[in-house]
């Protein structure tokens, strides 16, 4: 299981720096992913993607959860007071909650893809100064020697936290 960690750099070129050594010290560049004012980062860092930048994924699992419990609810009426000669069974319940919980997080993705991540909401101030923030995913055995490495080189790093759960996808 990987744990995020994030970092906020000073400037570019000392999240260049990082980079440098992260890879030697064995870190993946899948693993690296830089956030920073539009424009400001060379093409070849690794720059974070869509799903880290917005609220997508929470608000799809939300959506997915109030969309399942809306499903439940429907299906249990429907259940509960059929309509005139139609004959219903617990099948009807389980397309209902699945069609919910499908529409939920349809629906309520597609909203949030709109948001900034609110994860990186304490750090957009300085992002917009024109500092750069690090995220690291790494396995839990690594967390601690991640820590110190960058700590030890970089004094001037700022350690923004872990994150306890990583999304699958990003």
């Amino acid at each position: 299981m990987k744990r995020r960690l994030y970092f906020m750099l000073p400037d570019v070129p000392n999240a260049r720096s990082m980079l440098d050594e992260l890879l030697l010290a064995r870190i993946d560049e899948r693993s690296l992913h830089f956030h920073a004012k539009e424009g400001s980062l060379p093409r070849d860092m690794p720059e974070a993607n869509f799903f880290q930048k917005t609220d997508l994924i929470h608000g799809a699992e939300i959506g997915m959860l109030i969309g399942a419990f809306s499903g439940l609810l429907a299906g249990s009426m429907i259940l509960i007071f059929p309509p005139e000669g139609i004959e219903l069974r617990t099948v009807s319940l389980l397309v209902s909650i699945l069609g919910g919980a499908i529409f939920g997080s349809w629906a309520s993705g597609m909203a949030a893809a709109a948001i900034p991540n609110s994860r990186l909401k304490q750090f957009s101030e300085d992002i917009e100064r024109g500092q750069v923030l690090m995220m690291v995913d790494v396995p839990y055995h690594r967390v601690a020697q991640v820590e110190d490495l960058i700590a030890k080189r970089h004094p001037e790093v700022r350690f923004g936290g872990v994150e306890p759960h990583m999304p699958v996808f990003p």
